[in-house]
């Protein structure tokens, strides 16, 4: 839209004025309540200016506001200058905050207008037990923004491919046959699934109808006998419904999907899953039909990667390591010989990891922030603004690669010029919970959010904390971000046992906002320890391969134990790029890994 900020929200204001609404809620979500959204589904970036991945806004006649969490505080109020949005900040678990400054505000008959299409059931039902005490309605029927977004882009329309063996390392009738045995286990014939990396998953799937995540647009129906993908069917060549159809799978049109809940026989007992399926969806399911709630079954069993699956990882990994060698190495010799930027960053790692093979795409986009700008978890630096890489300082480079054989997420942090006593502590201290994260071993059955004091806590001893989760699932050539497991502060459920197979990220960091920040980030694989007279103990097996900057410790903070670990890190580091690295980048690989002691 040509159009400013301000004028959009004054446009917005006008169709709310003519259907009689008084609040207008824009969530960040989609029909599959996506984390990377296809451009139609970006209307609050199109009507706040603000890009970050996470945030809400609300809109009354007098009043706009975006709800954001500590990772964007930074962020929202440099993108928000001038539009006459406020920023609220969300503190630490006050996920329902803009639900609550609803309740609180809006008058009794008044209306909130929310597209029910991308509106997620979990948040459905938290609205509308906040707001029915006091009598305000919940118009989920309408998509205002359909009014006044002129220019609002169409369904995404690239091609649909299969991913193929070997990297297909269970096949689709496989996957199936589980989703299928966990459904006729909680009493259901049908199963509805909405989010896309559970379906590019089901079905052998991809795409690349977002940014940075190998997935496409679609909802599934699946039967005990067949299935039904609701996907555009542009996007899917004959040689693939061929190939679909052996499968007792058959495509329907994208739009479909709600009228086929709509027409389930009486006889169905349907699963869905709350937390992973819109209101819109689940207020078109038939009303005579039986639903199941429970999470769904493929969320856990993409979570476990079958030992194949993990072994090609780990040739991705050494891809990855070699590329980020190749970069590493070339900027160092780049530093003070030529123009650096945060753009120049993500340019030459992209360009190096497209040199490995089986490379796809980053797997989201590169943050690269020098001093101040890596005190913002989620910068992103731009063409019209981004930092030169001179003078003193401190680097955070934040990136990932997408490969047939596996997804990458990886983080380090490395001086420009001289780096300070202050940011040498800073930085061994999150090295500190980094590596205690990685040593850590615990009992089968531990929750995933138990384990989140282990990385915080040489930071908690010093008074400092972080605005983020430590660390998040990851996908095998799918989402960067996947669950059910989070190293985090949320509040646990049954789904978020740790098991053998998860990958999940470890990136415990501190920041000094207008300074500088210090995030350091490897991959882990569960895998089995020990057994004892205790029980069945897990550990991590450390993925990620790449040297761990050693110029920027603190020593006399480290303990003997922590160096012990860096330098047989290093050790694995060395033994497993050497062979795919040659000339400057082995030399610059050697360097790096060169043992530390006091």
């Amino acid at each position: 839209m040509s159009t400013s900020i301000p004028q959009r929200i004054n446009d917005l204001r006008g169709a709310m004025s003519k259907h009689g609404v008084q609040a207008c809620l824009i969530p960040s979500a989609d029909p599959h309540l996506s984390e990377y959204l296809p451009a139609r589904w970006q209307g609050r970036e199109v009507f706040s200016g603000f890009t970050g991945s996470v945030a809400t806004l609300i809109v009354t006649a007098d009043f706009a506001g975006l709800w954001v969490d500590s990772r964007y505080w930074s962020q929202a109020e440099i993108e928000l200058a001038g539009t006459g949005i406020t920023m609220m900040k969300i503190r630490s678990a006050a996920a329902t905050a803009h639900i609550d400054w609803l309740a609180q505000h809006l008058q009794a008959g008044q209306t909130l207008v929310v597209d029910g299409n991308v509106l997620g059931l979990a948040s459905a039902r938290a609205l509308q037990a906040a707001l029915a005490p006091k009598q305000i309605i919940l118009n989920t029927q309408l998509d205002i923004l359909d009014e006044v977004w002129s220019d609002r882009p169409a369904l995404p329309d690239a091609p649909i491919y299969e991913h193929l063996a070997p990297f297909a390392v269970v096949s689709r009738a496989e996957k199936l046959a589980a989703v299928r045995e966990q459904m006729q286990a909680k009493g259901a014939n049908l199963h509805f699934v909405s989010t896309v990396d559970d379906i590019a998953w089901i079905f052998n799937l991809r795409g690349a109808d977002v940014n940075y995540n190998p997935v496409f647009v679609s909802h599934a129906l699946i039967g005990l006998d067949s299935a039904t993908l609701f996907v555009p069917l542009n996007k899917v060549s004959p040689q693939i419904t061929t190939n679909l159809a052996k499968d007792g799978i058959t495509c329907q049109p994208y739009e479909n999907a709600a009228s086929a809940l709509q027409n389930l026989n009486a006889s169905a007992t349907l699963l869905i899953d709350p937390r992973r399926i819109t209101y819109g969806f689940q207020q078109a399911i038939a009303k005579d039909v039986k639903v199941v709630e429970a999470l769904n079954p493929s969320v856990h069993k993409k979570s476990r990667k079958h030992p194949a699956e993990a072994q090609f990882v780990r040739e991705a990994m050494e891809q990855d390591g070699a590329a980020l060698c190749e970069f590493f190495a070339w900027f160092e010799q780049a530093q003070g010989q030529q123009r650096i930027t945060e753009i120049t960053i993500d340019e030459q790692i992209c360009a190096a990891r497209a040199r490995q093979p089986h490379f796809i795409s980053p797997s989201f986009g590169t943050i690269a922030g020098f001093n101040g700008n890596g005190a913002m978890p989620h910068y992103r630096a731009t063409a019209s603004s981004h930092a030169v890489i001179e003078g003193d300082g401190l680097l955070l480079i934040d990136s990932g690669g997408q490969y047939l054989n596996g997804t990458t997420d990886i983080t380090r942090v490395v001086p420009v010029g001289t780096v300070s006593a202050e940011q040498k502590r800073d930085f061994t201290l999150v090295l500190k919970g980094m590596i205690a994260l990685s040593r850590m071993q615990f009992p089968y059955g531990t929750y995933s959010t138990s384990l989140d004091t282990i990385a915080r806590a040489p930071m908690w001893a010093e008074g400092i904390n972080y605005g983020h989760g430590t660390g998040h699932g990851v996908g095998y050539f799918l989402n960067v971000h996947e669950g059910p497991q989070s190293i985090s502060g949320a509040i646990p459920n049954s789904d978020m046992v740790m098991e053998i197979g998860m990958i999940t990220s470890n990136e415990p960091g501190i920041y000094r906002p207008g300074k500088w920040g210090v995030r350091i980030e490897n991959l882990l694989l569960c895998v089995p320890a020990q057994t004892t007279e205790f029980g069945e103990y897990l550990q991590f097996e450390s993925l990620t391969l790449c040297p761990i900057e050693t110029r920027c410790i603190a020593l006399d903070l480290m303990s003997q134990d922590e160096i012990n670990w860096l330098n047989a890190y290093h050790q694995e580091v060395l033994h497993r790029l050497s062979p795919r690295v040659q000339g400057d980048t082995l030399n610059w690989l050697k360097q790096r890994t060169v043992a530390i002691s006091k």
